[in-house]
């Protein structure tokens, strides 16, 4: 996700369950997904302050919040952080033992609850704003991590997020050095989100990133995690949506790159605006086109819950998020 200004908000505040609400008519069944849930943001947050200061340039996600989430349905949670705050010096070097114990609490309590956690180095691709290109460091970087959280059985490795403008052959080398990284740190039995180049956008991944079909895992254990947004240029930054129909338009291609190729996939990141008609009926079509071809798709994660959203558009936080409060009923029957 393209991220704007950032208004801050009091965090911690213990969120109310959603009542049970009508939900849309133009559902016409629950298919059933593995996973579907939220990313959860904060920790990536303050990218021009680093490595910054917590509750001033950053925050960790509310699990008061993630818990009001898990009892709507949700059952995975993309924990956003950034490279730079976990390695503090060189990407090669030690990591930071408080900015680690604060995901670890994250993660433990979201794995507490049975449920996913998709660890997510929000950089795209990018070492302090510099393209990653030293595939060591990258692997350094991977075993470290995945060391880490070895045990822990419904944690996932996403390898990066939103990779773009970027050699497409790195892109590529890059996710097949984590993939290997965190296999040979011992985590041989979690799943890996692999992401493309163009942001990882589903309406351009056939194209885009045709060459990802190579990726190897000795566990084969591999998602495809694709993005996208509804907006007229896929950025997820404006209100409206293109037409009632665009979300299924633009996952249609990578569906059938997904089947082709005999490969599975999952929407990292989608969301759309409740205040815009054609975002409420896409967004119900696009999740009922995706229920349809589980065969490729296992689920879905709303952009984003996190304490410090204020009144964003997107904002699916407990207990007054936009999205928490129109939106999740559209969405709920798909968990």
């Amino acid at each position: 996700m393209k991220l704007g200004t950032l208004l801050a908000v009091n965090a911690g505040t213990l969120a109310l369950a959603l009542p049970v609400t009508e939900l849309s008519t133009n559902i016409k069944r629950a298919p059933i997904f593995q996973w579907f849930g939220s990313n959860e943001a904060g920790a990536e947050f303050g990218e021009k302050n680093l490595p910054g200061e917590l509750g001033t340039d950053y925050i960790w996600p509310d699990t008061a919040a993630i818990g009001t989430l898990i009892e709507s349905g949700m059952n995975i949670f993309r924990i956003a952080f950034k490279m730079e705050r976990l390695f503090q010096g060189e990407l090669s070097g030690e990591i930071d033992p408080t900015y680690l114990a604060d995901l670890k609490a994250t993660v433990e309590y979201v794995v507490g609850q049975n449920c996913y956690a998709v660890l997510d180095p929000h950089n795209y691709g990018r070492f302090h704003e510099e393209i990653i290109t030293n595939t060591d460091d990258f692997a350094h970087f991977w075993s470290t991590v995945a060391a880490e959280f070895v045990d822990q059985e419904l944690v996932i490795f996403d390898t990066n997020n939103e990779y773009h403008d970027m050699d497409q052959d790195l892109v590529l080398q890059l996710n097949q050095v984590a993939i290997n990284s965190i296999r040979e740190a011992g985590a041989t039995t979690q799943y890996i989100f692999v992401e493309g180049n163009s942001w990882t956008g589903a309406w351009t991944y056939p194209d885009v990133n045709d060459n990802m079909k190579a990726l190897t895992d000795p566990s084969n254990l591999i998602v495809y995690e694709m993005h996208q947004y509804l907006d007229e240029d896929g950025s997820g930054t404006h209100p409206e949506c293109v037409s009632p129909t665009i979300g299924r338009e633009r996952v249609t291609a990578a569906t059938e790159w997904l089947r082709t190729n005999g490969k599975v996939g999952i929407l990292g990141e989608f969301a759309g605006a409740s205040n815009e008609t054609n975002c409420r009926d896409a967004i119900v079509d696009m999740l009922q086109f995706m229920g349809e071809n589980t065969d490729v798709w296992t689920g879905a994660l709303w952009w984003a819950a996190g304490p410090w959203w204020a009144d964003y558009m997107f904002s699916i936080e407990p207990p007054t998020g936009v999205a928490y409060t129109e939106m999740l009923p559209l969405i709920q029957p798909y968990f």
